[in-house]
């Protein structure tokens, strides 16, 4: 169910997003370029359809990702540099936001916005940076679940060992494609070692990390 991506190049991305001197625009950019090695990863078993296309050779028929057939979903709004290049790689898929926002006291996530298009028979792929408790994205998938997809991936960033336990007790039927499942929770139930908070680093909503 869970899958941890080993390939160097990921590493080597990640550990630049943990960083202090690494600012928004090159934060963003490196969290767009992991999203497409995770996609290029969870999407590498999807059944080609053939296609016929006009080539400089004439009509032809070529295998495709049926792009129609998928929904990415993002939480807002740390979700957000994530769901650009993959909407990119696939234009005619479809894109769906939920926003969540954490109860620093209960550390649980309240759903306040939901708008996600039709997922009846189709693969809807969320993605999300980071993986604490997993509360955010158990809720995420719970919703989603409401709508009856045919399947549910979810690309992350890290996560937490507890996150992943917890995700797989609550979804084991859902794919977790991930590029680096970190040491622990701290008692304040961030990720350690981390990378600060994803969203505020994206957008420069805080001071910057020293």
């Amino acid at each position: 169910m869970i899958y941890e991506l080993s390939n160097p190049v990921v590493k080597t991305l990640l550990n630049h997003l943990r960083e202090t001197q690494t600012d928004a625009l090159r934060f963003r950019h490196i969290v767009q370029e992991l999203s497409r090695l995770l996609a290029y990863e969870a999407l590498k078993t999807e059944t080609l359809e053939d296609k016929t296309i006009t080539t400089w050779q004439g009509d032809r028929s070529f295998g495709f990702i049926k792009e129609e057939d998928i929904i990415f979903v993002t939480i807002l709004r740390a979700g957000l540099p994530m769901i650009e290049p993959v909407t990119a790689l696939f234009p005619k898929a479809s894109s769906g936001f939920l926003a969540m926002k954490r109860d620093e006291k209960t550390h649980q996530s309240v759903l306040y916005y939901d708008r996600i298009p039709e997922c009846k028979g189709k693969t809807v792929v969320i993605v999300d940076p980071m993986v604490a408790t997993a509360g955010s994205l158990c809720d995420a998938i719970s919703v989603i679940k409401t709508k009856s997809p045919k399947k549910i991936i979810s690309l992350n960033i890290i996560g937490s060992p507890e996150g992943m336990e917890i995700l797989e007790q609550k979804h084991p039927d859902i794919e977790i494609f991930i590029a680096q499942i970190d040491e622990k929770l701290n008692e304040n139930m961030f990720i350690v070692p981390g990378l600060g908070d994803a969203g505020d680093r994206s957008y420069n909503t805080i001071e910057p990390l020293e």
